[in-house]
């Protein structure tokens, strides 16, 4: 198993769900993780069980809607030290009606949420990855498709893959590598209980992209779910 002792990881939306799990799977190969919540008593219940797995944890607040609230969710995590792990899993689908009555509004709240606030924090911390000389960038993506009543969440993720392409042809020359990742449609409270993948189907398979060694190609995409049952 290849550990990430002593490297420090942020993960958005880290308070229950995918994010927790992925912080999870983080600990167990001994790396240090930062959760994220809207409040920090939201990240309490995955505090005190990564606590358990003998590493460091610490906590961030903030709101990934608004550019204070993902300003503020940068200074607390500035404070706490340098990120080796950027892991942006934070997602919004909360808008289901039908493509025509889809308003500025409703594409300004789930663009904000999904791309926005992940480019900002990716700005944030990507130049002191390249300065180390090592980092990873995973963004969540998704395969949804066909699903017109779900127009913005869907060009949100596009938008996500694309913009994590050309993050990774900035960064091409540096151990920084940049990846998005499919989950699958997992029961959580985004994904809803009618999804066809139980939340522990996530590992390995969220792991993948930061586990990337130096040689690998960067700007990869994967899909967590051809993962299952594999030891990586």
């Amino acid at each position: 198993m290849k550990r990430l002792d002593g490297q420090l990881a942020l993960i958005t939306g880290s308070s229950r769900g995918i994010g927790a799990k992925v912080a999870e799977g983080l600990a167990d190969r001994g790396c240090d993780v930062i959760l994220h919540g809207r409040k920090i008593e939201n990240t309490l219940h995955t505090k005190k069980l990564i606590e358990t797995k003998g590493v460091e944890v610490y906590s961030v607040e903030g709101e990934l809607s608004t550019l204070e609230g993902v300003n503020h969710i940068i200074q607390q995590v500035k404070q706490i030290g340098h990120v080796d792990i950027l892991y942006n899993n934070a997602g919004l689908s909360n808008i289901y009606k039908s493509i025509f009555e889809y308003t500025m509004e409703d594409w300004q709240e789930i663009m904000q949420v999904n791309l926005y606030s992940l480019t900002l924090l990716c700005n944030a911390f990507a130049a002191a990855m390249q300065e180390k000389g090592y980092g990873r960038i995973v963004n969540v993506s998704s395969g949804i498709q066909d699903q017109p009543h779900l127009v913005a969440y869907s060009v949100s993720k596009a938008a996500v893959d694309k913009y994590t392409k050309d993050l990774s042809y900035e960064l091409k020359d540096t151990d920084v590598k940049v990846s998005y990742i499919d989950p699958g449609w997992i029961k959580t409270d985004l994904g809803g209980r009618n999804a066809e993948n139980d939340l522990s189907s996530v590992l390995p398979g969220m792991l993948v992209p930061v586990l990337l060694d130096k040689e690998s190609v960067t700007g990869q995409g994967f899909r967590a779910q051809d993962y299952r049952g594999k030891e990586i």
